[in-house]
């Protein structure tokens, strides 16, 4: 733990430190104050709000009822209007993208700013503390010294780790998967129900990328792929796909590789779910829906012809959210295409099934109530 940055405060007039971990990468709170049962919902907010961390020395359910009580002062909080001028328009679902997504940052600020103590081991010296050292420990890994985090980021890891016991039912597998900390999970399985529809156009070769949890390249091997080449970059990510294939008894038909996009040769089918939305990610937990100025999808058409056997098709699965909220246009996504050398064969749509898309309370609710999700084929010019 050497190289994570250490975080300072005074307590009883005694200046302590110790590691700072966060998995967003943020740098350490530069004050810090120490709280406990009596400090109340309204000085904590207000100190989250000025930049004052707070590390807890109560009673840990109490902790767990402060941030909730935070988190209700966050929604509370007055909206800002556009400034005269501003390059979107008031009402715009551009501008309330932008809105929101400043709202998210402002709010995940504000609420991680109550800190935990942890001991060796990911042990929370505090009255009514749960047993968290597994779920710490699939995400930091060992502790050999003490260490601080943030309260929200100990919950998030606590729910990833129920999610990967559990697993997410998967019907298209008749079976699990179960997404790692960090690793996008198919709870919106629109995307995966159409890689399970669509015609192959062989079933001898395919590349995944972008593997992820490594769901679509188990969705091929089930339909009778022979051999699937899944890549991905992302340390955690890989290791996830593996676990899963080889959970499913997928790992002869499935090899799982570290690539940026394309494994080397070609393939008569390629599969690429990128992130939909061209924005910038705030923590790596969004860099599965968030894809500063569409890198990767921009990356995976730009090389998919050189990839691509003779006839074969490549699928790109893909939601038009962000021609809803105005950050990318359909005729940009099929200049896109074009530029690349390639051809659209034809598309299969389907809507979406998740609770947002019917939540009219949704400050995004226009945009996401018409998003559809295709399946594009494309082939080479």
């Amino acid at each position: 733990m050497s190289d994570f940055p250490q975080i300072h405060w005074t307590e009883d007039g005694v200046e302590h430190s110790a590691r700072w971990r966060s998995e967003a990468g943020l740098p350490p709170p530069r004050r810090v104050v120490v709280a406990d049962d009596t400090t109340s919902a309204d000085t904590a907010y207000r100190l989250a709000c000025e930049g004052t961390a707070l590390l807890w020395r109560g009673d840990f359910q109490n902790a767990r009822q402060l941030l909730q009580a935070m988190a209700r002062r966050t929604e509370r909080k007055p909206k800002k209007k556009s400034r005269p001028g501003h390059k979107h328009a008031a009402g715009s679902a551009t501008e309330a993208f932008h809105q929101h997504r400043l709202a998210q940052s402002q709010r995940a600020r504000t609420l991680g700013m109550l800190l935990l103590p942890f001991e060796p081991g990911h042990t929370l010296p505090l009255r009514r503390a749960p047993e968290v050292s597994q779920a710490c420990e699939q995400v930091y890994g060992s502790a050999a010294e003490p260490y601080v985090a943030s309260m929200r980021e100990l919950l998030g890891m606590i729910g990833a780790y129920e999610w990967r016991r559990k697993g997410v039912e998967i019907p298209a597998l008749d079976a699990r998967i179960h997404p790692w900390y960090g690793v996008f999970s198919p709870v919106r399985g629109e995307y995966v129900d159409l890689v399970a529809n669509e015609p192959l156009p062989a079933k001898t070769l395919a590349f995944d990328i972008g593997a992820g949890t490594g769901v679509l390249s188990a969705v091929l091997a089930r339909r009778g792929v022979q051999r699937v080449v899944a890549t991905d970059m992302d340390e955690r990510a890989l290791a996830c796909a593996r676990e899963n294939i080889a959970q499913l008894g997928y790992d002869k038909q499935v090899e799982i590789i570290t690539a940026d996009l394309f494994p080397e040769g070609r393939a008569p089918l390629i599969v690429c779910n990128p992130p939909w939305v061209p924005a910038r990610p705030s923590s790596p937990v969004e860099r599965a829906v968030y894809d500063p100025d569409s890198a990767m999808l921009r990356g995976f058409l730009d090389g998919l012809a050189a990839h691509l056997e003779p006839g074969g098709e490549g699928w790109l699965l893909l939601s038009d959210l962000a021609e809803h909220l105005g950050l990318r246009s359909r005729e940009q996504l099929l200049g896109w295409i074009d530029a690349a050398g390639l051809r659209v064969l034809g598309h299969s749509d389907i809507r979406p099934r998740h609770p947002r898309a019917a939540d009219a309370a949704d400050p995004l609710h226009a945009a996401r109530s018409a998003e559809v999700t295709s399946l594009w084929r494309l082939g080479a010019k």
